[in-house]
């Protein structure tokens, strides 16, 4: 069996910016991360939408031993029905080891602990598999689906809406004491 990933969420910080524009241009992953139309993203483009990002969203970035990997990122909370979305991105040697289940369990535990939050909930197209069976593993399920509702790579895809409700994951042992 193999060692699990030295996995770990942090603040960003100016020597990150390199490895989030990278994966902020990855236009292999583009549908995965944005309904936005997919286009090339000069470092002075991602710069500025930087500089725009949601003050209210709680972003981390997520390092492997160390090394910035990924981001993944709590927004659009309701303070009043305590509940916010969950995003995740990961760089390409980042992805298929169980690096992405481990930032978003503490993520979770994050949302549901520190942030007093009582549901998460996510979109994913129907073929980020990968992303979907982790989501699974997590406790999160399946809520809904808008069908064909994404253009993705030349097809039209589902859109699948997952939730994650506080009491759900306190019961199958996530939240500690």
């Amino acid at each position: 069996m193999s060692a699990l990933p030295d996995v770990a969420l942090r603040a960003q910080t100016p020597e990150d910016e390199a490895a989030i524009y990278r994966l902020a241009a990855d236009l292999d992953t583009f549908e995965e991360r944005s309904p936005n139309s997919p286009a090339p993203l000069t470092l002075e483009a991602f710069r500025e939408r930087e500089a725009r990002r949601d003050p209210g969203a709680v972003a981390f970035v997520v390092t492997l031993d160390g090394a910035p990997v990924g981001r993944c990122t709590l927004f659009a909370e309701d303070a009043l029905a305590r509940h916010a979305e969950v995003g995740i991105a990961l760089l390409p040697e980042a992805r298929g080891r169980g690096v992405g289940t481990a930032a978003l369990r503490q993520l979770i535990d994050f949302g549901f602990q520190r942030r007093n939050l009582r549901r998460l909930h996510l979109v994913v197209i129907e073929s980020n598999r990968a992303g979907i069976a982790a989501y699974r593993k997590l406790g999160f399920v399946e809520e809904g689906r808008r069908r064909e509702h994404c253009w993705v790579r030349g097809r039209y895809e589902d859109e699948i809406l997952m939730g994650l409700l506080r009491s759900d994951w306190a019961a199958g042992g996530g939240l500690s004491a």
